[in-house]
């Protein structure tokens, strides 16, 4: 049978999938487990990353030798645990989160998973904070993962573009919006801001892109990743 000779897949099916890849190539470590655990006990909203996801994180984190890598949405910690299991010795994950009690939780999760050290949490609005980087001079990082509030998306696709060095790597996350992306008319700020992102990234002169559909447990999604020239 060929592939296309395949019913369609049922969310059903993506759920029970996703459980196998999780399974077989991504077994869930104790540390990640609690900081979701402890993010539902903080009524925070189920919104990390899926496993699978963190694990391309972790995977490109190594693959670019990223020393510096900077986070903009920290929530519970969960997609920071698995960016700083990636990183160099002596390297820093930057993540920059707007609710002070959100960023708490997080660091208790990333001490947790012995992992601190490699983990600067900034409180404040993003955008804030991402001016600050810039006006002190900061080092440029080696990869960035945008995984925050979704009408800034441009603004902070910008931002990160100006303080990531030639050859750094961006992934914007949740970059097929349950594919509301195809109506620039929707009421939907949030999926107005992921499609004006996409917009960005196409056409900024110093990023060459690409994007990837995904199916799972969080429905339909996916991500963008981007090379910074």
């Amino acid at each position: 049978m060929a592939i296309n000779d395949h019913p369609p897949g049922t969310q059903t099916d993506f759920d029970a999938v996703e459980e196998f890849l999780t399974e077989t190539l991504v077994p869930e470590a104790s540390s990640r487990r609690a900081a979701i655990e402890r993010a539902d006990d903080a009524g925070m909203p189920r919104i990390e990353v899926m496993p699978n996801h963190g694990k391309l994180l972790e995977l490109l984190v190594q693959m670019t030798h990223a020393r510096r890598v900077l986070e903009i949405g920290t929530l519970g910690g969960y997609s920071t645990i698995w960016l700083a299991s990636g990183i160099q010795p002596g390297g820093t994950v930057v993540s920059l989160e707007l609710e002070a009690r959100h960023a708490e939780v997080a660091a208790e999760s990333i001490t947790a998973a012995g992992l601190i050290d490699r983990a600067e949490i900034r409180v404040g609005p993003a955008l804030d904070t991402l001016a600050d980087l810039r006006s002190s001079g900061a080092e440029p990082f080696d990869l960035i993962f945008i995984d925050a509030d979704k009408e800034n998306i441009p603004a902070y696709i910008d931002a990160a573009v100006e303080l990531a060095r030639p050859g750094a790597v961006l992934i914007l996350d949740n970059a097929v919006w349950h594919g509301a992306i195809l109506n620039p008319d929707s009421a939907d700020a949030a999926a107005i801001g992921v499609r004006r992102g996409l917009e960005a990234i196409g056409r900024h002169p110093r990023l060459t892109a690409t994007a990837i559909q995904t199916v799972g447990s969080k429905g339909w999604d996916g991500f963008a990743i981007a090379l910074v020239t």
